[in-house]
């Protein structure tokens, strides 16, 4: 009898231990849909290329996959949309794969979302503010796309604590690095904050890995949307105090897919005008 007690206890370990490390690859390690070394290894494509580069908010495994979303769109269904976003990257990350990831695309449009791992590791806003001058620098110098940088999403729905107040900061970076170079700039920050229901009682800032991988068990285990699991955390708009929940998603996706939905008629009016014969 105790022997099978210790053979069921043991299989019982193998089990979750194998639940649980599935649950961390499909979270943390898995690839993104349609990546640049798969979508870009051949050089120019049949299809103009739209480029989201950025961290894990972008990559989508943990929280809404608002790229995928974007790809849906009716609209952009005659652009072939790449996901640049690798989990954990900083600006410095995306600094030293911008030519692989995004100028060898040859894109048409490209989205940045980058910066908040940079706040929550502590980086330097000069730092960060030369590291995403250089970013942009880059795609402009290098490709003809049309670029826009994304405002962070807050950490925490508590938009008071020390953090968010830090995070300001880090918005305006991005503001003023559009302004400079020229390109465009899209309030997914200031759209989120509207999108916020509630005026008390907000959750702060408390992300940890054990706390996203409960999320991401739930999600991928259980088939629980991030909306039912954001409200049962107390949230509206982020599943884990970082990740978006679907609602946070679709406001991404609308946002991006409206700017680009302009931007790119704009670039077929231009070509056009210039291909047509004179008067």
């Amino acid at each position: 009898m105790k022997r099978r007690i210790i053979i069921g206890l043991c299989l019982l370990l193998a089990a979750v231990l194998g639940l649980t490390g599935a649950v961390g690859y499909l979270t943390f390690l898995r690839p993104a849909d349609n990546p640049p070394a798969d979508a870009c290894a051949g050089g120019a494509g049949k299809r103009p290329r739209v480029v989201a580069a950025g961290a894990s908010m972008t990559q989508g495994a943990l929280g809404a996959n608002w790229v995928a979303a974007l790809r849906a769109r009716p609209e952009l269904r005659g652009y072939e949309v790449v996901n640049a976003g690798v989990n954990g990257n900083t600006t410095a990350d995306l600094r030293q794969r911008v030519d692989t990831d995004i100028v060898a695309c040859r894109p048409a449009a490209v989205t940045i979302l980058i910066g908040t791992n940079d706040v929550r590791n502590g980086v330097p806003l000069e730092q960060y503010r030369a590291n995403l001058d250089a970013i942009v620098d880059r795609v402009r110098t290098r490709t003809t796309a049309r670029i826009a940088l994304v405002s962070l999403p807050p950490l925490g729905e508590d938009l008071n604590t020390d953090l968010n107040r830090r995070l300001r900061a880090y918005n305006a970076a991005i503001q003023q690095a559009a302004a400079r170079a020229e390109v465009d700039y899209l309030p997914l920050h200031e759209r989120l904050i509207d999108g916020l229901q509630g005026t008390g009682g907000r959750m702060p800032y408390d992300f940890s890995f054990p706390l996203a991988l409960a999320v991401a068990a739930q999600h991928y285990l259980l088939g629980r949307s991030w909306d039912e699991i954001a409200h049962d955390g107390g949230r509206e708009l982020l599943v884990d105090h970082v990740h978006l929940s679907d609602r946070g998603g679709a406001i991404v996706a609308d946002l991006v897919g409206q700017w680009l939905t302009s931007r790119l008629d704009d670039a077929v009016r231009d070509r056009t005008a210039r291909l047509a014969p004179p008067a």
